[in-house]
């Protein structure tokens, strides 16, 4: 069975009232840490760490249909 919004949630979305936490990046933090991510400029924790988020908020604000997942850096093998 559905749940219907109450006549005080009418009231409050008619006000402009919206639910729900607010973010923790403005918009134009979240285009900075998406920028960073795709150019490669920093790691996710160095990110996290400059806005004083933990990394699952970077990574909840990331765009997920361009961002391409990153590969480990490829490290040359020595033979002794």
């Amino acid at each position: 069975m559905p749940v219907l919004p109450s006549q005080r949630a009418l009231r409050a979305r008619a006000r402009g009232r919206v639910g729900g936490r607010r973010s923790k990046l403005t918009e134009d933090q979240a285009a900075l840490t998406q920028r960073l991510y795709d150019e490669r400029e920093k790691t996710v924790q160095q990110i996290a760490d400059m806005f004083g988020v933990p990394r699952s908020t970077v990574y909840g604000h990331l765009d997920k249909t361009r961002t391409v997942p990153r590969q480990p850096k490829k490290t040359a093998v020595t033979k002794p």
